[in-house]
């Protein structure tokens, strides 16, 4: 949530920077805060000075009863109980007034960082690198969603029957496999100084207001209704609002947290051939590694967990290439975004398996989180977070991009944790 003190001070480089986000409600809805905020801080001081009448008139009652004047001092009660009905009235328009500007900063996202480059979708992204070449399969080879019924290791019917579309199930060495992907990421992160967390799969309303998923993202969640909870998109959403609420002291800072969760998105509107198989799921698994920071810090930090994220997939010996989202791509919280895309070869196509985002003081305006710093002053924080990774395009890539006429090789790092180096005819 953007700070109300900002969007006072600059007001018109707040509109022209939502503008580069191409949110169409940038100039009326800043106007709308802007006009709330004045007749709230103007009515934040009627209410004081009537407060100050009230305390007056009291203390004028009170000397009244001392020198035994009680029909004079009756006689002003009567205007302490006006003061006290105007008082409440004023009160209850503040307290109005307060959830109008609430609700408006909550449906404002984030101002993007200088460097986002202009563009009012992905066609406007900027490919930072490419890491690895591209190969091209030779004729016959085989999309995931055929060698993965090839190879008997992911039913996505079966899931269909249990669930619904979008749920595969994962079987044999196809489970081994995800559940190798997942202790690989947790072990690099681990090894990288992040202090792994096992959040719950739900959270409450509070909890997805703190991040930003409500109230833009209510359509893509899973929500419960008889509990009021929702079921969580990524673990960036329970881990980061570990700390809703809370004023860190400088010495605690960094913190570093990954998790391992399921994920769990509606994705509405979804189909074609972009959906198949496992390039877009309902429910999938993913390993999420959080940041809080200070400011100063954040940009240097985004940096380096994007070079994290990078290791990972080449020690997958996968293809990717970093891309930076331009205003009208990325997401409503973050101010920088860096996707990294695989390529998958028997798609010929690139496919998010990550995104890094630095969210600066969007969050932790929301969330309630500072810190102390040195000179005693309470700042807000910088939080970061990224996908490191999701999993159904890395498999996807995986299968696709080594199959070979025997089957499909499992990359050397991957294989400690497998405990086979194939699928299909082994070695």
């Amino acid at each position: 949530m953007l700070q109300l003190q900002l969007i006072r001070e600059k007001a018109p480089e707040i509109v022209k920077a939502l503008q580069k986000k191409h949110y169409a409600q940038a100039e009326e809805n800043v106007r709308k805060i802007l006009e709330l905020d004045a007749a709230r801080r103007a009515g934040q001081q009627e209410l004081e000075a009537v407060q100050q009448e009230v305390n007056r008139i009291s203390k004028e009652i009170g000397l009244l009863f001392q020198q035994g004047k009680r029909e004079a001092a009756e006689a002003m009660k009567a205007q302490t109980a006006l003061c006290k009905e105007k008082n409440k009235e004023l009160s209850a328009k503040v307290s109005g007034l307060e959830a109008q500007i609430q609700a408006l900063l909550y449906s404002i996202p984030n101002t993007p960082h200088e460097s986002v480059p202009e563009g009012k979708d992905a066609t406007g992204n900027v490919v930072e690198k490419q890491v690895g070449q591209i190969d091209h399969l030779p004729q016959g080879a085989l999309p995931h969603w055929e060698l993965a019924s090839k190879y008997g290791i992911i039913d996505f019917e079966l899931g269909n029957k249990v669930t619904g579309a979008g749920f595969p199930v994962y079987k044999g060495k196809g489970a081994k496999l995800q559940r190798a992907l997942i202790n690989f990421f947790l072990d690099r992160a681990s090894k990288a100084g992040y202090v792994e967390i096992e959040p719950p799969l739900m959270i409450n309303e509070a909890s997805g207001y703190g991040t930003g998923q409500l109230p833009d993202k209510d359509a893509q969640m899973y929500h419960i209704g008889l509990d009021n909870y929702y079921m969580i998109p990524t673990a960036e959403v329970p881990v980061t609002n570990l700390y809703r609420d809370c004023i860190l002291q400088e010495k605690d800072l960094p913190v570093k947290n990954c998790a391992y969760s399921a994920c769990f998105r509606r994705e509405a509107g979804s189909y074609g051939k972009d959906v198949r198989g496992l390039n877009r799921l309902h429910q999938f698994d993913k390993v999420e590694i959080v940041r809080i920071e200070k400011p100063e810090n954040s940009y240097e930090v985004l940096e380096e967990m994007c070079r994290h994220v990078g290791g990972l997939l080449e020690e997958l010996e996968l293809t990717y290439r970093v891309v930076r989202l331009c205003g009208g791509d990325m997401s409503f919280t973050s101010a920088l975004t860096f996707d990294f895309e695989v390529f998958s070869a028997a798609q010929e196509r690139w496919l998010e398996v990550s995104s890094v985002s630095n969210f600066e003081t969007y969050q932790a305006n929301r969330l309630h989180l500072r810190y102390k710093a040195a000179d005693g002053k309470t700042r807000l924080l910088h939080t970061l977070n990224g996908s490191a990774l999701a999993l159904p395009r890395v498999v996807a890539a995986l299968l696709e991009n080594h199959q070979d006429e025997k089957g499909i090789r499992i990359p050397a790092a991957l294989q400690p944790f497998t405990g086979f180096a194939r699928i299909g005819e082994e070695l």
